[in-house]
């Protein structure tokens, strides 16, 4: 078969359409149009996480910290924080024991947000997810979490 669903040749048994990193990217791409078409105040998955971790901690945190707890390298965090900051969603200072790092904080309009926009969340998970039975979705959460 030429089209990669059964034969060994020309494909050496290799299915894309089974393939874990191409269903991923499909699943996602799945859920980020689903994020995309429903999510308020303009924030991206990446500004909401950001700004959701914030919200959650009791005191400022660090950006080095913040960037580990949202799974983001250096570079990309300094960019989302940032513009988080330009919109008032987010305040940032010198650390006073450590003048090399900074405090970040999530301001009132950041947190107001946050309180707004979580049932959105909560909706464009449902969403992602209404393809799936309850015991598939708590399957499938459970291993993603493992992989991850």
């Amino acid at each position: 078969m030429a089209d990669g669903s059964g034969g060994e040749e020309p494909f050496l048994g290799y299915v894309l359409d089974e393939q874990i990193g191409f269903l991923l990217r499909k699943a996602y791409q799945r859920h980020m149009t689903i994020f995309a078409k429903s999510m308020i105040g303009g924030l991206t998955p990446t500004q909401f996480s950001t700004l959701f971790r914030l919200f959650a901690e009791p005191g400022p945190i660090s950006q080095n910290a913040l960037g580990r707890l949202v799974a983001m390298d250096a570079a990309t965090t300094k960019g989302v924080i940032s513009r988080l900051e330009k919109h008032g969603l987010v305040t940032t200072e010198r650390d006073p024991d450590d003048k090399r790092r900074y405090l970040l904080h999530s301001t009132e309009k950041g947190r107001a947000l946050i309180r707004e926009a979580i049932p959105v969340v909560k909706g464009i998970t449902e969403t992602t997810l209404e393809p799936l039975t309850q015991s598939e979705r708590e399957t499938l959460l459970r291993l993603l979490a493992k992989l991850a």
